[in-house]
């Protein structure tokens, strides 16, 4: 089975790399603007660059938010992407507006106690807690790349994926439940290691689809 990607656009993603970095892989990738567009698509991509309370308005206004919650409710496959995945959560620090809440937590700012900067920007050492699709079994760590003043507090540590240190704290740096996650790093900025993460996906939906023939 021919996996085909679908590519959310709502105004506030890094589409453009996002796009490249899977037609680097000769992944089919779809546009995403509006629900009709969902028809021909195996697995969605919720990417996001900017500020949590604009990415929800923008996203409704695309009127996909029901389809994307029956999407994973369904069991469909869901990768999100820096902002993405803090859409992902019930609400966050960074504003007023509710979020998809398809996985239970809150999204906090960063503490500013560690003697680290915000943004945390750079790169970071992944430390792996829990298996998930981006990551074979034997893989422990990389060094991936952020941009974010916010991270993810999960309610159920079994959805905490892997995390990094931030000064002596640790924070999320991927979530994953059943079908859908995220990644609060950018794979698409982070050079092979970023690449063979999102090859990890791919194969796996690939496998997931003949599975379910």
């Amino acid at each position: 089975m021919t996996i085909s990607l679908g590519l959310i656009d709502y105004g506030m993603g890094n589409l453009h790399s996002v796009y490249e970095a899977f037609k680097r892989l000769n992944q089919k990738v779809q546009i995403i603007k509006n629900p009709k567009d969902l028809i021909s698509c195996n697995a969605l991509i919720l990417p996001g660059v900017g500020s949590f309370d604009p990415a929800i308005d923008n996203l409704k206004r695309t009127e996909l938010v029901p389809d994307i919650k029956r999407w994973v409710s369904d069991g469909k496959p869901l990768l999100g992407i820096c902002l993405g995945l803090q859409l992902l959560f019930e609400y966050s620090e960074e504003g007023n507006s509710k979020g998809l809440s398809l996985l239970k937590g809150s999204i906090k700012r960063l503490p500013s106690n560690q003697n680290e900067r915000i943004p945390h920007m750079g790169w970071s050492l992944l430390e792996k807690t829990n298996d998930c699709p981006l990551l074979n079994k034997n893989e422990s760590s990389n060094w991936v790349y952020f941009v974010h003043s916010y991270s993810a507090i999960p309610t159920n540590k079994n959805d905490l994926a892997a995390s990094v240190k931030f000064g002596e704290s640790s924070i999320s740096a991927i979530v994953w439940k059943d079908n859908f996650g995220a990644c609060q790093f950018h794979p698409e900025k982070s050079g092979k290691i970023g690449q063979k993460m999102l090859l990890n996906w791919i194969n796996w939906l690939e496998k997931e689809s003949s599975i379910s023939l």
